[in-house]
């Protein structure tokens, strides 16, 4: 059974940073693509960021220039650095991994921007 883990979610000042990571059970490179989500209160969940087995990023319109997703072989995590956070920010993260026909969903993290 996959199972993917986020880490590194909280409570943010507006203008600061959070990274988080999403730790895969096996090997990251078995995932054609891997994503971070994102669903406010009231809100449909939303893509953030992707990155492709090959390599390949995209980013909502709402993120560039301020969120960078990467991702480490090695360790199989894919990690989303968020920087100049604003309120509208403020959701529960989603870490999800697509394998053919298949998606993989973790459990979520809080990340709350907030003065």
């Amino acid at each position: 059974q996959v199972q993917l883990v986020e880490s590194g979610g909280g409570l943010v000042q507006p203008g600061g940073s959070l990274r988080l990571s999403c730790a895969a059970s096996e090997s990251i490179l078995s995932f054609h693509t891997m994503d971070w989500y994102r669903q406010a209160p009231g809100k449909q969940r939303e893509l953030v960021a992707v990155i492709t087995s090959g390599g390949s990023i995209n980013y909502a319109d709402s993120v560039k220039g301020r969120f960078t997703i990467s991702r480490d072989n090695a360790k199989n995590t894919v990690a989303l650095q968020m920087n100049s956070l604003k309120p509208e920010d403020t959701a529960v993260y989603y870490c999800r991994g697509v394998q053919g026909f298949r998606d993989y969903w973790g459990q979520g993290t809080q990340v709350t921007v907030s003065s």
